[in-house]
């Protein structure tokens, strides 16, 4: 089997997230998949993908996000809003009632690939882990994110390659999973998007569209652990899994005998919830 690596902090709740991203991805579109974790390194941790081909997991993944589009998934009996201009229609729909700003979408490639990403709108969980708030769409975040990856995929194509997880841009809105893009106006003083009318003195936070759009992904099918109001668990394991063990481990619902706890906080910008970066409960 082909085992290939990628750095990760391990910290960075979105990160973790998106390596279990990789993990559904390279299922998704390569055939059978394990990963795992190392700690261990010298260099600094690291997430590692196996697969039964030749092929690097993480350079398929990210061909196909930087040929893919996000189309808005609606129910058949839904006046669709003139601004929602490419969506397809669904037998059966996750949520109670549609929603433009929260419709499910589904990620489609040139060749047809298509993925369904549909967690902020899953009404059979308590917990959607839906960040972001305002007149935002899931279907324009994803589209922002896949046109920067886009972008890297062609100017930064070798850094991207070597270490996805840390390729950063500016950024306008995102999904929030990523705390190196998160800021508080109580923080730096003033609020970053009352300077959007005024080029001259614009700011976009800087941040990585592979964490944000992988975590969304990674989501999916699996969710940190709620401690409390805002407070969660993730855990990350040096065993290899395939995506069906990963995903409760992920939540550190499995047991296992090398496995790392973090915990973090969700902070609140406005409406926004923000990721914070999270402290390691032990250390095995």
């Amino acid at each position: 089997m082909n085992i290939s690596t990628i750095p990760v902090d391990l910290t960075n709740p979105g990160q973790v997230l998106a390596c279990v991203g990789f993990l559904e991805a390279s299922e998704a579109l390569l055939g059978y998949a394990e990963a795992r974790f190392d700690w261990q390194p010298a260099t600094g941790a690291q997430f590692q993908l196996r697969t039964e081909t030749s092929e690097n997991p993480f350079a398929k993944v990210l061909a196909f996000l930087a040929d893919a589009k996000a189309i808005a998934i609606v129910p058949g009996d839904w006046l669709v809003p003139s601004k929602i201009t490419e969506f397809t229609v669904a037998d059966t729909f996750p949520a109670p009632e549609a929603d433009a700003t929260s419709l499910p979408i589904q990620l489609q490639d040139s060749t047809g690939r298509s993925v369904l990403l549909s967690h902020w709108a899953d009404g059979g969980v308590d917990e959607t882990f839906k960040l972001y708030a305002g007149n935002r769409s899931a279907q324009k975040i994803a589209n922002d994110m896949l046109r920067e990856i886009v972008t890297l995929w062609s100017t930064r194509h070798d850094a991207l390659l070597f270490d996805p997880l840390n390729v950063l841009c500016s950024m306008g809105g995102s999904f929030n999973f990523d705390p190196r893009g998160a800021w508080m106006g109580l923080d730096v003083g003033y609020s970053i998007n009352d300077l959007k009318s005024n080029k001259e003195l614009e700011q976009k936070v800087v941040a990585s569209p592979v964490v944000e759009l992988l975590a969304a992904w990674g989501l999916q099918h699996a969710r940190p652990f709620e401690l409390a109001l805002r407070r969660y668990r993730y855990a990350v394991w040096n065993d290899w899994l395939p995506p069906q063990l990963a995903r409760p481990a992920l939540s550190g619902q499995l047991p296992l005998a090398l496995k790392r706890q973090y915990q973090f906080a969700l902070d609140l910008s406005g409406k926004n919830k923000i990721v914070c970066y999270a402290i390691q409960e032990n250390m095995p």
